[in-house]
């Protein structure tokens, strides 16, 4: 099998097709299973993990799982939904041989499946909200549309972007207005709508966001198929690694030849992240 790919620099969180593959996986273990038993292993990740966690979810029963940006969603009989977020390096992992240093949070089904959550890093979260008013909890109330619902459409985005002077690619990891775009995904799609990534949010006409809309559709659709996008430490929770960096366009590809032009990939910093584009097909 092919190892990951290790940048030379910080690689980023999971992204939306890697929260929704591991939403997936766990479902196939979770959704409709009953927790028989939950531990804690520390106090908590990011911030502490909810005084009541293991009282809600002992002995509730999953009915049903989801996924709102890059947040994954547990939904409980209890009509309260665990919302867990992957940090930096999190990822869950199922029936591990055994527990290590990094698994911090532990689930285990009344057949005895058993999962673990697992971060080095301590950047993720868990919360526990009531899942009648899921879209009212603070962290989902201002998002913006999700990629591959209908709300996210060119005349949607043109309204939204109107006289916005911040560059698109700025915009687009913008969260108020695409819910979980992050930034392998926003720089693969402008580059296969032919958008320069500096250009001005505001100045990119309707024909430019025609291309921009199914374009970033289609990066979600075929990264969330291939598994994500495994960097350095990011896996699924059966263990396997996501591919869809052997299809990176412009992603990483500093220096290195276009695929659609005689161009060379340039990367640039834009808002403390590294942005590559192809200066000259990207208009």
């Amino acid at each position: 099998m092919d190892k990951p790919v290790v940048l030379a620099y910080p690689p980023p969180m999971p992204e939306l097709p890697e929260v929704e593959t591991t939403v997936r996986g766990l479902a196939r273990i979770l959704d409709g299973a009953r927790l028989a038993r939950v531990e804690l292993r520390r106090e908590g990740l990011r911030r502490p993990f909810p005084a009541d966690l293991v009282q809600v979810l002992t002995g509730a029963e999953v009915t049903g799982l989801g996924r709102r940006a890059k947040y994954g969603l547990i939904h409980t009989s209890r009509g309260q939904t665990m919302v867990f977020h992957l940090g930096m390096s999190g990822r869950w992992r199922i029936e591990p041989e055994e527990l290590g240093t990094h698994d911090h949070l532990v689930l285990e089904t009344g057949t005895g499946q058993r999962l673990a959550l697992c971060d080095p890093r301590r950047f993720g979260s868990v919360d526990l909200v009531a899942s009648d008013s899921l879209h009212l909890w603070p962290q989902f109330a201002a998002l913006g549309p999700e990629p591959l619902e209908d709300g996210l459409s060119p005349a949607y985005l043109k309204a939204a972007l109107a006289g916005r002077s911040a560059s698109i690619k700025l915009m687009l990891l913008d969260q108020r207005i695409v819910a979980g775009l992050g930034n392998i995904y926003v720089c693969e799609a402008l580059f296969r709508a032919g958008i320069d990534p500096r250009k001005a949010a505001g100045k990119v006409g309707g024909t430019a966001l025609a291309r921009l809309v199914p374009a970033i559709k289609d990066v979600i659709a075929e990264a969330i198929a291939a598994g994500g996008s495994t960097l350095r430490d990011y896996a699924q929770p059966d263990g396997e690694l996501g591919y869809f960096s052997k299809q990176f366009d412009v992603y990483d590809r500093e220096g290195q030849a276009c695929v659609r032009c005689p161009g060379t990939i340039a990367r640039i910093a834009q808002g403390g992240r590294s942005t590559w584009f192809c200066p000259r097909c990207q208009k």
